[in-house]
């Protein structure tokens, strides 16, 4: 069982393949240029899975992929074969903004992929195109279609922003609706890779919005997810990810592996511990120390504040090295 210096149990695993993204999405990376880090410094799926198996024996029981985009990363199926055929009944899941899934969606359900995140933050193409930079929303549709055609698990994610997409929020919970498919409103992370000019809504803006067509109910954390989950009259939930509140880091069960070996104990916190050395050469005891020292080192919580978002000391964290 692995531990933190909290005394918090961390069993989730969240590993990125790529830094790679074929969007350029305005709360993530809009001015990043299309240059990357070279093939050769980022650790084999081999290489990824020696760590994850070390994690694995110690508790791990649930693992997702992310990126940037993950789907970018090639054969991709054979690494979610790898982690499925090592242990098939580990929660495994994968973060994505569905453009490749219409040709990836079967393959990946046959290496043993069992849900999906994606990201959908509006239903108007022009809208989407201006999130993304890039005509992306009929593609993007066309592989939740795909994905629930093949039977994978799938919930939706959506990033409200102030005079952009924020009236799109009662029709994206109504398009989840009608597919039996959850949808979770994420607060805007501030981070210094994002637009500067982007403005989110604060958590109970978005419920005010939810409330001007529905009643709503607290149903409150389930576990450890960072979703604060609500249901409306008819029974439908839906789920507020809100890391501005103080309880959100409080019963926190994960880290996250960089798709160059970098072991994160924190997505806000800058800090990390490389584990591609003793990976490359397979020494699974070095591994282990490491992991043993991100998890001592894990803080309690991060350092986003409810009351002042918008404060200064926001993360240099690129989100698109580490996923959400």
């Amino acid at each position: 069982m692995l531990i933190d210096g909290h005394g918090r149990t961390v069993n989730y695993l969240r590993v990125s393949v790529t830094e790679r993204c074929n969007f350029r999405c305005q709360y993530c990376m809009p001015e990043k240029p299309f240059s990357w880090v070279p093939k050769e410094n980022l650790l084999s799926f081999e290489e990824l899975f020696l760590f994850m198996k070390v994690a694995i024996d110690e508790g791990v029981t649930k693992i997702r992929i992310t990126g940037g985009e993950p789907l970018l990363r090639e054969d991709l199926d054979s690494f979610v074969k790898m982690i499925h055929d090592y242990k098939p009944d580990i929660d495994l899941a994968l973060t994505t903004n569905a453009y490749l899934l219409p040709q990836t969606a079967q393959r990946l359900k046959d290496a043993g992929l069992k849900r999906l995140n994606i990201s959908l933050d509006s239903l108007k193409p022009e809208i989407a195109h201006k999130i993304a930079q890039k005509d992306v929303l009929a593609q993007v549709l066309k592989g939740i279609d795909k994905a629930l055609e093949v039977g994978l698990g799938v919930k939706i994610n959506m990033v409200p922003l102030k005079g952009i997409n924020d009236d799109e929020i009662l029709d994206i919970m109504d398009y989840c609706k009608k597919r039996n498919i959850k949808v979770r409103f994420i607060e805007y992370m501030e981070n210094r890779h994002a637009n500067i000019d982007l403005r989110g809504m604060h958590g109970r803006e978005i419920l005010d919005k939810v409330k001007e067509k529905h009643t709503i109910h607290a149903l409150g954390r389930e576990g450890a997810s960072p979703s604060f989950n609500y249901k409306i009259e008819d029974g439908y939930e839906f789920g507020l990810i809100d890391p501005h509140k103080h309880d959100f880091c409080e019963n926190c069960n994960r880290i996250r592996l960089t798709a160059e070996g970098n072991l994160i104990p924190c997505l806000y916190f800058d800090e990390a511990m490389s584990i591609a050395k003793a990976v490359k050469e397979g020494d699974i005891e070095g591994a282990s120390k490491v992991l043993a020292q991100v998890l001592k080192d894990k803080p309690k919580e991060n350092r986003w504040s409810e009351d002042n978002p918008n404060e200064e000391d926001i993360s240099t964290r690129a989100f698109y090295e580490t996923g959400g």
